[in-house]
């Protein structure tokens, strides 16, 4: 099925027609469906066209509710390229939320940090972000109804965006680290050496999803504002193992955080 006969069919449900933001929540943060007034739940194995969420920690369903006042289309739970995704399967979703007239996406993740400033359990609002991925969701014919062959991609997560975060986290005294997110192909948790090399090109925290879905939404026009859920710290001095339980376990932890600058964002 193509995204404008899947972007009709979710249209006709009630709340999606008047929502303008779509959320990501990432690994380990369906916790923050608890700030959602949930009207309706499909799960994406009912959704012609979606893909299936393999992943512990992502529940697989496409909410439409509300978040205060506003009207959200919400994935609880994404895909990854380690799951046999392809980028454009991937970013589905993306393509169908513009067809029904989305403007912003909201994302989330869980990441490993990569300053020794940060600590498990905080968050990072992304500025910018490296593809180590080699791959790209736009790459093949391009939909000229969504979006220009060669979009622009200097300021993906743009300033105005980025400054309302960072000032409702400053009012609510939460401390909104800022910083680069790389995404790599996984599932294989880095090596130490890897760790050194992704500082040394500027990285800041390292995940294994997000930027294809981002670099889909530039391609429709959609504004971006994205968080990491920072899961644990990668030290190549000191390496220790990140199982999934604790990276569940620290993005639960993070959740609330990000759903409150979700909110004020909103």
């Amino acid at each position: 099925m193509d995204e404008k006969v899947c972007a009709r069919r979710l249209s006709a449900i009630t709340s999606a027609a008047s929502a303008d933001t779509a959320l990501i929540l990432g690994t380990g943060l369906g916790c923050m469906e608890k700030d959602l007034v949930i009207e309706d739940a499909i799960p994406y194995a009912e959704i012609p066209g979606f893909p299936r969420s393999s992943v512990a920690g992502h529940s697989g369903r496409l909410i439409f509710g509300r978040m205060g006042d506003k009207n959200l289309v919400v994935m609880s739970g994404r895909f990854h390229l380690y799951e046999g995704y392809s980028p454009a399967e991937i970013t589905f979703p993306i393509r169908v939320f513009s067809l029904m007239g989305i403007q912003r996406l909201f994302i989330s993740n869980a990441a490993g940090g990569l300053r020794r400033d940060m600590k498990a359990g905080g968050i990072m609002l992304i500025q910018d972000h490296i593809n180590l991925t080699a791959l790209n969701p736009l790459t093949g014919p391009n939909l000229d109804d969504m979006g220009p062959r060669f979009p622009d991609m200097t300021a993906p997560y743009p300033p105005g965006l980025r400054s309302k975060a960072l000032e409702h986290a400053e009012t609510q005294g939460i401390d909104l680290k800022q910083g680069v997110y790389v995404q790599v192909p996984g599932p294989s948790m880095e090596t130490a050496a890897e760790t050194r090399m992704l500082r040394i090109l500027g990285a800041d925290a390292v995940g294994m999803s997000t930027v294809m879905e981002v670099i889909a939404a530039v391609h429709c026009g959609m504004q971006v504002l994205g968080i990491s859920a920072i899961t644990n710290i990668n030290d190549p001095d000191n390496p220790r193992p990140a199982p999934i339980e604790e990276v569940i376990e620290m993005a639960g932890k993070a959740g609330p955080l990000i759903a409150e600058i979700f909110r004020g964002c909103l």
